[in-house]
């Protein structure tokens, strides 16, 4: 059986509750919102509102807890009360708002509130510095600012800007090359920002240049030779690198004594004059290169010019197709002794004109020959009837004008079986006018 006083009872303390929500035993429970990061110096708005309570409800902007930033009345009750804020250096930290109502507040949900220090001044430096490296060394940018805060880095390279890639990589505000090339020289600068609610505060760097030195190669030492008026011989020795970067400073040694130094600041290859004597020995010389890093000798090559002389010969070798049948044929020209030889090639008596043949006139020749290894060989590309009779190379020293030629004997050159017989050739025409150099540069496309 129920009872009838506990029945009685429930609708009671219902009502009790009632009253007790009403006179407000119960706390509010406001809510704020508001930015969580700021630009220095923007202005900045917090909204606080007690969903519920009557008005007249007052709310107040508090700092950590402790601080209080402003208070406001806000005669709606269920409107959110707005407090403005210029944001200064020391306006980062915790915010809430309390809401009261008479005998009653409460506090909200807290807010953090990140002060953002746009960049400015901002410049490149290196490490090196200044930026100057050899290939395949390690060298790294900064982009550095005066003053900034939560900042993220770009960097430009030939103003374009730098993608990911395998010869470099991004550390926070520094560009990290572990081994430079070439290819990486160029102009650098970076730009620093940072971004609030997608407003976005950028500074820009200077361009500095990044400059790549290249290691130099062993240096190559050669020797040509010329005729003074007086009839001396001058030895002009060309020292030079393929690829370094200038400065450099190169030495001509002769037995590892120093004839002549040149400071080249932009050219890799330097010429020193020497004079010879020639059938002397005079000695090894060397090239020596010399940079601030590296300092290289070249191999040594034997100053010595032998006059042309002894015995001058040809060889003649045939080419022949799969069927046995006689396509081409090569002339080499042997000479015994002679350092630097001037070679002409006569048929039956007549000069074969080569492309540097300019002191004198040479009808053009239509034969289908070409000259290799500086006009020691000669091919004949097709074997006709117009190309056979009789081949004879003659021989001097270049560098003398009028010096003796020596000469081979005739070759015969015709396919066996020829019905064209090669009449044996008349004495040769004068040679002392002919020129003092011959560079033979014809090529050979043989069918």
């Amino acid at each position: 059986m129920s009872n009838p006083t506990a029945t009685l009872l429930v609708p009671i303390w219902a009502l009790a509750n009632l009253i007790i929500r009403i006179n407000g035993s119960e706390s509010l429970r406001p809510v704020l919102s508001g930015p969580t990061m700021a630009y220095l110096s923007s202005r900045v708005a917090f909204r606080c509102v007690a969903l519920g309570a009557p008005p007249p409800v007052t709310y107040d902007l508090l700092k950590d807890q402790s601080t209080l930033i402003n208070s406001g009345t806000d005669l709606q009750g269920d409107q959110p009360a707005s407090f403005f804020l210029r944001v200064a250096m020391t306006s980062g930290g915790s915010y809430h708002c309390r809401a009261r109502i008479h005998d009653r507040e409460g506090v909200s949900n807290s807010v953090r509130l990140t002060v953002v220090i746009p960049p400015s001044e901002t410049r490149v430096t290196s490490e090196p510095f200044p930026p100057v490296a050899y290939e395949g060394s390690r060298l790294v940018l900064f982009c550095n600012v005066s003053r900034g805060s939560h900042l993220s880095y770009s960097w430009f390279f030939n103003r374009r800007e730098m993608k990911s890639s395998s010869s470099h990589r991004t550390q926070g505000n520094s560009l990290v090359m572990e081994r430079v090339r070439p290819e990486h020289g160029g102009h650098y600068y970076c730009m620093a920002w940072s971004t609030v609610l997608d407003i976005k505060r950028f500074s820009s760097s200077r361009e500095v240049q990044l400059t790549v030195k290249v290691y130099v190669t062993r240096p190559q030492i050669s020797l040509s030779i010329s005729k003074e008026a007086a009839g001396g011989l001058v030895g002009n020795i060309s020292c030079g690198v393929s690829r370094g970067s200038p400065p450099i400073n190169f030495t001509f040694l002769l037995e590892n004594r120093a004839e002549g130094q040149v400071a080249a600041s932009q050219a890799r290859t330097v010429w020193f004059n020497f004079p010879i004597v020639p059938g002397l020995e005079m000695g090894k010389a060397r090239c020596r290169a010399q940079t601030e890093v590296q300092d290289v000798l070249s191999e040594p090559l034997t100053l010595e010019v032998v006059p042309v002389g002894g015995h001058i010969k040809i060889q003649l070798d045939y080419f022949y197709r799969a069927d046995h049948k006689t396509t081409a044929a090569k002339l080499s020209c042997q000479i015994s002794q002679g350092t630097f030889p001037f070679i002409l090639w006569l048929h039956n008596s007549s000069v074969l004109p080569s492309e540097t043949q300019t002191e004198f006139y040479i009808p053009q020749s239509t034969l289908p020959f070409a000259f290799t290894d500086q006009g020691r060989t000669l091919v004949l590309a097709k074997l006709e009837p117009e190309v056979f009779g009789f081949y004879r190379c003659k021989v001097r020293d270049s560098y003398d004008k009028n010096g003796p030629w020596a000469e081979s004997d005739d070759v015969l050159v015709q396919i066996k079986g020829s019905l064209n017989p090669c009449p044996k050739p008349l004495p040769a025409p004068p040679t002392a006018a002919l020129p003092s150099k011959t560079i033979l540069t014809m090529s050979l496309h043989p069918r």
